[in-house]
């Protein structure tokens, strides 16, 4: 084996990306505190093709050097809103149709692995802060919850790497169904 040069990767221009068919996926970040995560998740969208991106309450938006430095340069690919109350931006997706899910450890969930997409749905993945998730205000309004399975002493996942983990498995169910 060989490890590809990046000129052999096919990577979009910026305008290709914006132009491409985007997965119905939505993310909404709620007062997300770390720059970093805020920029991973940017480049774990920009990687899924994701359609957009609502950053609310105290999530920084960009352009922000500390953000640019893990999403290098997605914040130009994909886009992206701020709004300054979650609750809004839910109810408002729900209006367009789009299934609101938090992510989130709650009475009910659905275990990610038994997460089933539905062919023509568009879905949005509410994404909570760092110490205190998802709101219980949030979640009422969801459509529902999905958790994401743990086992070890901790019951709880970065915020990027819980972004990373439910965009992979939801957009490889939308893209390459069993």
């Amino acid at each position: 084996m060989r490890k590809l040069e990046n000129s052999e990767l096919d990577r979009k221009s910026i305008e290709a990306f914006k132009q491409s068919e985007k997965t119905p996926l939505i993310l909404v970040l709620d007062d997300i505190r770390s720059l970093h995560n805020i920029g991973s998740v940017f480049r774990t969208a920009d990687a899924f093709l994701i359609e957009k991106i609502y950053l609310c309450g105290i999530t920084a938006t960009p352009p922000n050097k500390e953000i640019h430095k893990t999403a290098l340069g997605a914040t130009e690919t994909v886009t992206w809103e701020h709004h300054e109350n979650v609750l809004t931006v839910i109810e408002k997706l729900k209006t367009e149709n789009v299934m609101t899910l938090a992510i989130e450890q709650v009475e009910s969930a659905i275990f990610l692995q038994n997460f089933e997409v539905q062919k023509g749905e568009k879905y949005a993945l509410v994404f909570g802060n760092e110490v205190y998730g998802v709101s219980q205000e949030a979640v009422a309004l969801c459509d529902g919850c999905i958790e994401i399975p743990q086992l070890g002493t901790k019951h709880s996942l970065n915020i990027s790497v819980s972004a990373g983990i439910v965009v992979w498995d939801l957009f490889q169910k939308l893209n390459w169904p069993k």
